[in-house]
């Protein structure tokens, strides 16, 4: 009596498990699966439309061709650009995620706040904040030119080396976090039988620190690297027409020229892109469960 009255009311709680899960599905599907369809079908209209005439589909997968052959130059661009921007948040990260998990002591909640005080702060104010720093008149060039690494008409502002700054300064914290919170969670005693098997610091480091906080890296790295890609902000007031990105472009097409296919079609492209190399990335990795 006592098990089938026990089946009986798990089989009448299923139901509500099931409710729960209703907000969810409904936000995905209203803006995940619908937007991503509605993409999808837009890029493959017949580019022969208009805004005016209207659009047409007519399964036109050229598009995509077209996409890949006019627009190579901006995606590998964005591709480049935030691949670097990625590394250089990594080299930045690691000894400061290290640093805050390891040596901070009581400062770490202080550290932890530091890292992530830019996101009280608008975007676009803190891109724009760089527009000043790295100007004519700031003092980054300044100092450059006094130290002779700079010549005294040469600038930064309007140039690739603004654009990867702007994208390092803007996606840093999302390197850090991930990285100090799987460094956070490291056995100390582990650290501690490296050194007493008279493992030297960048032995026992390579060996037991690195590998154990391996996910936090991936973690670290995707949300940096994707959005990165993506971002058309740092390279709108940062660079110039020839350090265009691919974002630029796609915001370009659907909202100045109007081309919705060209924009829905390459806007695709990148994101099958990303998702294979996020992937490919994972499983050379070794860090499946990240995903």
């Amino acid at each position: 009596m006592t098990a089938s009255a026990s089946g009986a009311a798990r089989k009448r709680r299923i139901p509500l498990a099931w409710w729960l899960l209703l907000p969810g599905a409904l936000w995905l599907t209203l803006f995940f699966i619908v937007p991503l369809y509605s993409l999808l079908a837009t890029s493959l209209y017949d580019p022969a439309g208009g805004i005016i005439s209207g659009y047409r589909m007519t399964w036109h997968f050229s598009n995509y061709a077209h996409a890949l052959g006019q627009y190579a130059v901006p995606l590998g661009r964005s591709l480049l650009y935030g691949g670097i921007a990625t590394l250089l948040c990594l080299l930045v990260g690691y000894p400061l995620a290290y640093a805050i998990a390891f040596k901070a002591g009581k400062w770490r909640n202080l550290m932890l706040v530091l890292v992530i005080a830019p996101f009280f702060t608008s975007f676009l104010i803190r891109t724009l904040a760089w527009k000043l720093i790295l100007g004519d008149q700031g003092m980054v060039v300044q100092a450059l030119q006094a130290l002779h690494l700079l010549s005294p008409g040469g600038h930064l502002l309007a140039t690739p080396v603004a654009v990867v700054a702007g994208l390092t300064y803007n996606f840093i914290p999302f390197m850090v976090l991930p990285l100090y919170a799987a460094l956070e969670k490291i056995d100390l005693s582990l650290i501690e039988a490296a050194q007493d098997l008279y493992a030297s610091p960048l032995r026992g480091f390579l060996k037991v620190t690195l590998p154990l906080s391996m996910p936090g890296l991936v973690a670290g790295t995707l949300l940096t690297f994707i959005p990165a890609v993506g971002d058309y902000i740092n390279a709108q007031l940062l660079g110039n027409t020839e350090t265009r990105m691919i974002g630029n472009v796609i915001e370009g097409l659907f909202i100045n020229v109007g081309d919705y296919p060209a924009a829905a079609s390459l806007s695709m492209v990148l994101l099958l892109l990303i998702v294979g190399m996020v992937f490919l990335y994972v499983r050379k990795s070794g860090t499946e469960e990240v995903l």
